[in-house]
């Protein structure tokens, strides 16, 4: 069960029929996890914190003002703590500092995704935050201590947006500005290539970074994926698009 990173994109996604919400669906239908773990770029703590429960998740609405819909749309995964104490110990034994919330709902990084690729909601979900200021060779480890997963046959998804920069979005406009698609390209480059040296230096390196990733919460779960993929995986994208000109749907699997 390879790693992905997925674009989560729009809240709107969740209600949206369109290229990526059908790819979305036609990808869901290829998996067959027992489980799912998903990094979201919208839950940070300074410790990895993982959902450790067996009953159904709220639907969190962690956004504002869009159509009355959206905010009735309900993802009724349940958990579960089998998963979650696995995470859990395979973090700890390669030291990295957890803890366990039994409350937060999931919220829309992951549910909007979710209702696509696996709309019966009969996947048990664990869902687990990211601390998007640590050093991304500290996001690649976490992702590289839980490696055995997929082995297990769970899917471990990071849940972010490569660029994604919300005061630089294009209302209405299609075609993708060339300073984001120069950034995806360079990223990709650098995939290929397995230089893992170069991504942990990309905001040195890579061009337009600062446009791109101003603040790294959505970028940091394309780090996690990545370190949790066999030292033989072979990255390559399985979607890509752009929305309102700068925000990137660039999807991985490792």
């Amino acid at each position: 069960m390879n790693p992905l990173f997925l674009a989560h994109g729009s809240p709107m996604l969740a209600v949206q029929d369109s290229e990526y919400s059908r790819f979305l669906h036609k990808l869901g239908t290829e998996l067959k996890p027992d489980a799912i773990v998903i990094f979201t770029a919208h839950w940070e703590e300074e410790a990895v914190t993982i959902s450790n429960r067996n009953d159904e998740y709220e639907t969190i609405y962690d956004f504002y003002g869009f159509p009355d819909e959206l905010y009735q749309v309900k993802y009724p995964a349940k958990g579960s703590t089998e998963i979650a104490g696995l995470v859990g110990q395979l973090l700890s034994d390669s030291g990295i500092e957890i803890a366990y919330d039994t409350k937060r709902g999931l919220d829309h990084g992951s549910w909007t995704m979710l209702r696509h690729l696996f709309p019966k909601a009969d996947v048990p979900v664990v869902q687990v935050s990211v601390h998007p200021f640590k050093p991304m060779q500290e996001q690649y480890r976490i992702g590289e201590a839980l490696r055995s997963l997929g082995s297990r046959n769970i899917l471990l998804i990071g849940s972010g947006v490569t660029v994604h920069n919300l005061r630089a979005v294009k209302w209405g406009q299609q075609e993708p500005e060339p300073w984001a698609v120069a950034f995806d390209d360079w990223l990709l480059e650098r995939l290929h290539a397995g230089d893992t040296e170069a991504l942990f230096r990309y905001g040195e390196l890579a061009p337009n970074a600062q446009m791109a990733v101003p603040r790294p919460e959505h970028f940091v779960p394309l780090y996690i994926a990545l370190g949790s993929a066999a030292e033989t995986a072979a990255p390559k994208a399985i979607y890509r698009g752009y929305e309102l000109g700068t925000l990137s749907y660039l999807s991985l699997q490792f």
